[in-house]
């Protein structure tokens, strides 16, 4: 396993391996009746089904009943909120996204004060270590991702090219990581372009922004938004201004991995295994509530997704086949299923 980023303190990566569970681990959670809470920045999005998903079915298979799972819309007060309520309610513990790292610190200290084990999805708060405020960090190699969608990017961008980056506006560690890891790609190999940036402080406003940054620079050649959501959405914006532009972004939603498989705009994707994510971040919650010691960073590396090798990628990412508009595509460009090799 090839991690490119460290954690939130410095933390090198431990492998989703390090925390399997035996069949004798399940059966002790099974006797224990466990009650969990699941905490996330939305619902809406591909990536949070998926996480979500694998949360679920592991602690399913632990006999571990999830009593809650909060849809926080992005919004730290709703989440201030929810964990407040949740410790009253008394779980053995709590897997969260915090969705404000300075913000929501608080709340989620006064979880594991209160007793309750703490789990944590791809940010830790600020002020929080492993081991005395929280149990883990799980996500994905941010880093890692921001260093493919540049790469993916690179043979799209012709010469002295401008290229527009799209980040979140928000104190959250993940999409940072893979703001800076793109630039610092750019840099390093591409010193000919010209990156110009700009920050969307919602999704609400990811279309004006989006719309600023284009019309600011009418020579943009290429765009990196930092996931799929805004991603396709900036998409529609700069198809009616005009503009047809190579994109890359992280995260292989269906909307994306269909936008993929034309190459229209998107040419290539940085994909997150929020499945596989989930799953992890279940087991070390058993492996915790079983009074075990648990890594204090779990990293699962990117896939570098192309047009070429989307079906396959969409399969490990979803255990489901590719959606039927994303084969008809690759027809309509000459690409069969049957052809494709991984990238």
């Amino acid at each position: 396993m090839t991690i490119a980023g460290l954690g939130p303190h410095g933390e090198r990566a431990s492998a989703p391996e390090r925390v399997l569970l035996l069949p004798e681990d399940m059966e002790r959670a099974r006797a224990s009746g466990l009650r969990v809470a699941v905490v996330l920045h939305t619902l809406e999005s591909d990536w949070a089904k998926q996480q979500l998903s694998g949360i679920i079915g592991m602690l399913g298979n632990c006999g571990v009943a999830v009593i809650d799972v909060i849809d926080c819309a992005f919004t730290p007060e709703v989440q201030i909120e929810a964990l407040g309520r949740l410790i009253e309610e008394a779980p053995d513990a709590i897997i969260s996204l915090p969705v404000a790292n300075s913000k929501v610190a608080a709340a989620h200290a006064r979880v594991s004060a209160t007793g309750i084990k703490l789990i944590l999805l791809d940010n830790a708060p600020t002020g929080l270590l492993p081991g005395k405020d929280y149990i883990s960090l799980v996500s994905a190699d941010n880093f890692g991702l921001g260093k493919i969608a540049a790469e993916g990017l690179s043979p799209h961008l012709p010469d002295g090219a401008e290229v527009g980056v799209l980040g979140y506006d928000a104190d959250f560690f993940a999409t940072n990581e893979r703001e800076i890891a793109f630039v610092k790609w750019m840099q390093i190999h591409r010193p000919d372009v010209t990156l110009r940036v700009q920050r969307f402080p919602a999704l609400s406003a990811v279309a004006a922004t989006t719309r600023t940054l284009a019309e600011a620079h009418p020579d943009l050649a290429g765009f990196f938004v930092v996931w799929d959501t805004p991603a396709i959405m900036a998409a529609g914006v700069l198809k009616t201004l005009g503009r047809k532009i190579p994109m890359t972004t992280v995260d292989l939603g269906h909307a994306a991995a269909i936008g993929l498989a034309a190459s229209d705009p998107l040419v290539a994707i940085a994909a997150q295994q929020p499945f596989r994510q989930g799953e992890s971040a279940a087991s070390i919650t058993v492996t915790a509530l079983l009074g075990r010691p648990a890594p204090d960073w779990v990293a699962l590396p990117g896939l570098a997704v192309t047009a070429s090798n989307v079906v396959e990628c969409f399969q490990t990412v979803w255990r489901a086949p590719a959606p039927q508009e994303v084969l008809r595509r690759l027809r309509l460009v000459g690409l069969k299923a049957s052809d494709q090799h991984p990238s």
